[in-house]
């Protein structure tokens, strides 16, 4: 099954008529006076925010841009914006997973791949890639639009930009764009009309005497969709699953690793081992509160935020009408470091000209500016609240403020069950994020440390979480005889509880199952050892039939799970060479994934007497044929 079992479009097609809404964005642009059109893949919001960026920019050439979310238009009309004089395409492409699309941008990445007679001759285009060093496929989706539309015929105006999300993305971004768009001004012959002062793009409604049955209280998408809850669920319609269990995972140690189970029971959701669960977690009240006393605001007033461009597709923000607290709640971001456009718009509003100098330093692309805006914001892990903490001469309007900051998203976890044992539960497995930061103050994981708090029963409440699931191509092979090698130290062994519960299932059904090998790695055996007993019982009834487990603390050198894989390379090369087996690693990307990956390298040219070259062709090869599979995070 692909990614996404239908597109929002097909969904959005059974209710609407297809005549209702404007797909044709040339017509749009027409009609709206646009002349640069700004594409997002955004699976977490990033490119999102990055393509508003740019469309905001645009009015400082004396241009109009609009920002377009490739789902909700046809493009194969891209070849029609020609028709627009000095008109120009701007792609933000984010890369998901192993080089994938991410799922808004499926379409258009299937219609390049189909559509090679299209004569794209008369388009203008810039891309800028959105990727993370640590993977494999770094900025697959950003390399491969630049190139395409360039095989098609489209004239390539500014160079393909790559962001690092490993690296500091922002920094990547800032710098592309100082230079691109004076690109732009050579390339059309126009100039910077010097207007540097902030734009606003929404304007700010109080409700006095408003229906308070038409105000969000937290809803993504429909009114009340919370309270009355229809099929199908999804990113914009949400189900709430109660929490019937909520233990902690480790014996003893500092961190809390958790397991949580959420019913599904009547929700008509499906899921398979190896999906995601996302869940929308809220911020924590006393931040929120803290947020509304510095600003002096009453957290309560409803308002709406709305877009002055009128033909803008994004009438609010987040959904309006609401509250000040429902939004700093429910639908900002307040935890994470605020992008340097942040500082640069809330600039205007502190007292103090050194800081005012300080913070439109921070966002400038200048050597020391950049070194500030890391040292003082990004390695201090200051959120919006330090910031106005730490500088007193800075009070926004917190309407500006909310329409500054970028939308708190949906974290998605690898799911810990199978959905042949538990047909309606879905099971997940986290550690709690919580640490000290530069400035003495502790920062907490938002969505962790909020279902952490979702007890099963809360004074007489039953708790919920709002959650749909993400298809993965995380998958068994597809026949059961398959060996399996699974690596997953850490919470990584989240979607090998599945498997390993689902291995035991097909073996109950009569089927005959290949061998089951697990590398799971912790620190400590009496301390994190997380699923020891659930483990050992499944080695015990020939589920798997190899429980190796690294403990990297107990001893004087460090064991780690590639440590295991190789002092056991015959046998793993056996299952891969000669009984066809399946890898999957799941886990830390930057190091864990690497040091596996290398270690298979080495057992390749070991086992297999190969050269490097060779070795790392061999694994390449299994990537290509789906036998070697990673779900990894950084």
């Amino acid at each position: 099954m692909s990614r996404k079992a239908f597109s929002a479009r097909d969904r959005f097609s059974v209710f609407v008529t297809p005549t209702t809404r404007e797909t044709s964005f040339i017509e749009k642009m027409k009609k709206t006076g646009k002349n640069i059109i700004v594409f997002y893949g955004s699976q977490t919001g990033t490119a999102e925010e990055f393509a508003n960026r740019l469309s905001k920019d645009a009015q400082r050439y004396g241009m109009k841009g609009m920002v377009a979310d490739p789902e909700e238009y046809s493009m194969g009309e891209l070849s029609r914006l020609s028709e627009i004089t000095n008109s120009l395409a701007i792609f933000c492409m984010a890369t998901y997973g192993e080089g994938d699309p991410t799922d808004n941008a499926q379409d258009f990445y299937d219609w390049l791949q189909e559509n090679d007679d299209e004569d794209l001759s008369g388009l203008n285009y810039t891309v800028f890639g959105l990727g993370n060093k640590t993977y494999e496929h770094y900025n697959a989706m950003g390399k491969y639009v630049d190139k395409r539309l360039e095989q098609l015929g489209a004239t390539r105006i500014f160079d393909l930009g790559m962001g690092d999300d490993d690296g500091n993305l922002e920094e990547d971004f800032v710098s592309w764009r100082e230079q691109f768009w004076p690109a732009v001004c050579q390339h059309f012959g126009v100039e910077a009309s010097g207007d540097e002062s902030s734009i606003r793009q929404y304007e700010l409604k109080e409700h006095t005497d408003i229906n308070m049955n038409k105000v969000y209280t937290g809803e993504i998408g429909r009114l009340k969709s919370f309270e009355v809850q229809k099929p199908p669920f999804d990113s914009k319609n949400p189900f709430l699953a109660l929490v019937t269990v909520n233990r902690k995972l480790n014996k003893a140690g500092d961190r809390h690793l958790m397991h949580l189970e959420l019913d599904i029971t009547g929700s008509k959701i499906r899921y398979e081992s190896g999906d995601h669960v996302a869940v929308f977690p809220t911020n924590d009240s006393a931040l929120v509160n803290k947020l509304g006393q510095i600003l002096g605001v009453d957290l309560d007033v409803v308002i709406s935020l709305n877009n002055l461009d009128e033909e803008s597709n994004k009438k609010h923000p987040f959904p309006c009408p609401t509250t000040y607290r429902t939004a700093l709640t429910h639908y900002l971001d307040i935890t994470h470091p605020p992008r340097t456009n942040v500082l640069y718009e809330l600039a205007q509003y502190a007292s103090d000209p050194k800081d005012q100098e300080n913070m439109r330093k921070m966002a400038s692309s200048s050597p020391e500016g950049k070194a500030l805006y890391q040292s003082w914001v990004l390695d201090a892990s200051r959120n919006i609240l330090a910031i106005l903490e730490d500088m007193p001469s800075l009070r926004p309007p917190v309407d500006h403020l909310c329409e500054l900051l970028p939308r708190l998203q949906a974290r998605y976890y690898s799911i810990a069950s199978s959905s042949k044992v538990h047909p309606n539960s879905i099971h997940i497995c986290a550690v709690v994020v919580e640490y000290e930061t530069k400035t003495g103050r502790t920062n907490k994981g938002v969505a962790t440390n909020w279902l952490k708090n979702k007890l099963v029963t809360d004074n007489g409440h039953k708790s919920t979480v709002p959650m749909y699931i993400r298809k993965s191509q995380f998958r068994l092979p597809f026949k059961s005889t398959n060996p399996v090698i699974m690596v997953g130290p850490g919470t990584g062994i989240a979607p090998f509880m599945g498997f390993i519960q689902e291995r035991g299932w097909l073996k109950q059904q009569g089927k005959e199952v290949g061998e089951t090998v697990l590398y799971f790695g912790c620190r400590h055996k009496n301390e994190d050892y997380i699923y020891q007993e659930e483990l050992e019982g499944s080695e015990k009834n020939g589920v798997l039939t190899k429980l190796n487990v690294a403990f990297s603390r107990d001893q004087d050198h460090k064991v780690y799970v590639q440590h295991l894989l190789t002092k056991n390379k015959e046998h793993v090369w056996k299952l891969i060479h000669t009984d066809n087996a399946h890898i999957y690693i799941c886990g830390d990307a930057r190091n864990m994934a690497k040091d596996v990956q290398t270690a298979f390298y080495e057992i390749a040219e070991q086992v297999g007497v190969m050269t490097r070259t060779q070795a790392v062709d061999y694994v390449k090869k299994l990537m290509t044929k789906g036998r070697y599979s990673q779900d990894v995070w950084s």
